[in-house]
């Protein structure tokens, strides 16, 4: 199975589109779960302004993700971002930092049902990867959660995935997301 990545682009909004599906992914998020406001909740009532919102992102160019493609079919998402761009993290207590301004974030995957355990979160991930690299980043952290997790708890990642790529767990919490950070 030959996987190709390209650059989240306004142009792709389709595909995206298409790979959320009716839905939006994980229960409506359309990868905006990160970007919720104090107070703000997702659930399938809200999917809609939640695609709204992320395609308002993706049209202005500030939503920065990798698309995985087999056969010209879209089969991934990951995405990435200054970490100080993902409200949900500035205040979340369990995730604090002291150098959240020198952090990029790679705060979700999602994986095509028939796709998983294929390759594909790891081709995105070095993608988003060498693209932070690009942009001038030294950290990338993630927030991973430790098996057995289900597929929807796993959309952040699991730790063996993100140690075999590098990343090195901070947060010693038997269960629950943790920290994980890689230099670049």
């Amino acid at each position: 199975m030959k996987i190709e990545t390209q650059e989240l682009t306004p142009a792709l909004w389709p595909a995206l589109e298409r790979l959320f599906g009716k839905n939006g992914a994980c229960a409506g998020c359309w990868c905006m779960w990160w970007r919720l406001e104090r107070g703000e909740r997702l659930s399938l009532a809200v999917a809609p302004e939640m695609k709204r919102r992320q395609k308002q992102l993706v049209l202005a160019g500030k939503s920065r993700g990798v698309l995985a493609f087999v056969e010209g079919e879209p089969v991934g998402w990951c995405a990435y971002s200054r970490r100080t761009e993902l409200s949900r993290l500035d205040r979340s207590r369990s995730f604090a930092c002291d150098d959240a301004e020198q952090v990029w974030s790679v705060p979700c995957f999602f994986i095509k049902a028939g796709f998983r355990g294929r390759g594909v979160a790891r081709a995105l991930l070095r993608h988003a990867l060498r693209s932070i690299r690009a942009e001038g980043g030294r950290i990338a952290e993630a927030y991973p959660v430790r098996p057995p997790a289900s597929n929807a708890a796993a959309f952040t990642g699991t730790v063996p995935f993100l140690e075999s790529e590098g990343f090195r767990v901070l947060t010693a919490a038997p269960r629950g997301r943790q920290r994980a950070r890689k230099g670049l």
